[in-house]
């Protein structure tokens, strides 16, 4: 079986609904850290898989005072899709491997630089470039079917197959609907441009800060997920979003 076939249908059939195939030279121009640099010199290929969150959970966090709804949020996020991610991405790379070129999974939702709250590697870049979807105003991957209600692993490699194109629809359009609803007032409204820094649409460190004083500390759950919750493009789907 042709490798591409068979990762992808083994990221398939372990409950990813989005698979994509990113040309890295086209990330060379962007705004990316110094390390995701180094890595973008090392391998051609990115390859994005997309796990959707399950819209009920997500729904429910819409009402605010729902202490459990938010929790299950969390747990859900972090304790069972991360890690199914990871597995996947762990199996990709594998296999990857396995036929003779190099890996690397980037562990999902990790922070290595912990000042400017970045991580190994962008996933949202990784599957923008790959066609599966654009950056928002929320600074999340926005999935025309799924809204931001999908979570990304990565796999970098040597490995080149045919890739996407950016994404190049209308994206977010006039709808800033995540900016207005951001209480810990994160988001600038500014739409995603390549060729600029996150912390010109986004300060990272006020969501953490809300994240971890107003929810945290006063309600004892680390977790939002507005802005997850209120986009229109999540609210499509029907039974994951």
């Amino acid at each position: 079986m042709e490798l591409r076939q068979k990762i992808k249908r083994m990221a398939m059939e372990m409950g990813a609904a989005y698979f994509g195939i990113a040309d890295l030279e086209q990330a060379k121009s962007g705004a990316t850290t110094p390390y995701e640099g180094k890595l973008i010199s090392r391998y051609q290929t990115a390859i994005s898989i997309g796990f959707p969150l399950l819209k009920d959970i997500v729904d429910a966090i819409g009402d605010t005072d729902d202490l459990f709804a938010l929790s299950n949020y969390r747990y859900h996020v972090y304790e069972v899709v991360n890690p199914r991610i990871n597995d996947i991405t762990l199996s990709v790379a594998g296999a990857i491997i396995q036929a003779g070129y190099q890996a690397l999974a980037v562990p999902a939702s990790h922070t290595v630089d912990a000042p400017n709250l970045t991580g190994l590697f962008s996933h949202k870049m990784a599957a923008n470039l790959a066609g599966l979807g654009w950056i928002g105003k929320n600074c999340l991957m926005i999935t025309p079917d799924r809204g931001p209600r999908v979570r990304w692993g990565t796999v970098l490699t040597d490995f080149v197959d045919q890739a996407g194109t950016p994404y190049t629809g209308k994206g977010c359009g006039g709808c800033d609907l995540c900016v207005s609803s951001c209480p810990a007032g994160a988001f600038t409204g500014r739409s995603f441009d390549q060729h600029e820094p996150r912390k010109v649409r986004m300060d990272a460190h006020k969501c953490l800060q809300y994240i971890w004083q107003e929810r945290k500390q006063k309600v004892g759950i680390e977790a939002c997920g507005l802005c997850v919750q209120v986009c229109p493009f999540g609210h499509k789907s029907k039974a994951m979003g």
